[in-house]
């Protein structure tokens, strides 16, 4: 469809339960045997995820082999929280939680041991009250963290600022919350070639590109990422991955010769 085009319900796709949300979209590139057998589900790898009120849990991607339109269980929610984001994984990754108010923690996922479906998970971050996990972003040595507050405010910090600690910490500051920045919405695992779209809460969308956003320490507050119209506010910060980039993710290898 194009651009403007109002797309389909995801409704019309999946059975969601009354009230119930998207919380996450991940791309499982598909593979196949050398009888054409579909092996997708049988690659390693593991679903991470993460939930508001700072609970970590994996799951290794074979487990969601069998699936059906009403969907299957992903996670066990505790009562009052909710998913906000889910990862693939390789096993030896590192993750780093990233909260309203500013703070971080990175840990290994080595760290949370591999949990079947119904699992409610571990403690990912401890949280002052009040606060709340926003997003979650796997470590990347040729990347940068991107973090944004709700007033358009926002930067890019080296993950060699974010030190490794244990699992469940209250962590470490990540973006210096003021009433210029605003609470944190959201945080990316970026790179200088890479574009991120900016939307806001009254509907404006903002495309950039990360190399016009300049570096800057993590105790700091950032620079401004969009211009907001009053009394509007930046709702969500998103990765725009080309048709071109896509395809080359998707195309299977060349031949050896």
């Amino acid at each position: 469809m194009g651009r403007a085009a109002k797309g389909r319900s995801i409704a019309n796709i999946l059975e969601l339960k009354t009230g119930e949300k998207v919380a996450a979209l991940i791309r499982i590139v598909a593979k196949s045997g050398q009888n054409s057998e579909d092996q997708t589900w049988q690659q390693p790898g593991f679903i991470f995820f993460a939930t508001r009120q700072g609970t970590v849990k994996k799951t290794a991607l074979g487990e969601f082999a069998n699936i059906r339109k009403g969907g299957i269980i992903a996670i066990g929610i505790e009562p009052g929280d909710t998913l906000i984001d889910v990862k693939l994984t390789a096993g030896q990754d590192e993750v780093v939680l990233i909260t309203r108010d500013g703070m971080s923690i990175r840990f290994s996922e080595e760290e949370v041991r591999s949990m079947g479906r119904p699992a409610t998970g571990v403690r990912g971050i401890t949280l002052e009250k009040g606060d709340e996990v926003v997003a979650l972003s796997v470590v990347d040595s040729k990347a940068t963290l991107l973090v944004a507050g709700e007033h358009g405010i926002g930067k890019r910090t080296s993950f060699e600022e974010y030190r490794k600690q244990s699992r469940g910490g209250k962590g470490i500051i990540t973006m210096r919350t003021t009433e210029r920045t605003g609470a944190v919405v959201g945080a990316l695992t970026v790179k200088e070639e890479d574009e991120i779209m900016l939307i806001t809460v009254g509907g404006q969308m903002v495309r950039t590109f990360v190399k016009d956003i300049r570096e800057a320490g993590r105790n700091t507050q950032g620079v401004k990422l969009i211009n907001l119209e009053q009394n509007d506010q930046l709702k969500a910060i998103a990765p725009v991955i080309s048709e071109e980039k896509a395809d080359a993710e998707e195309a299977p290898p060349p031949a050896a010769e």
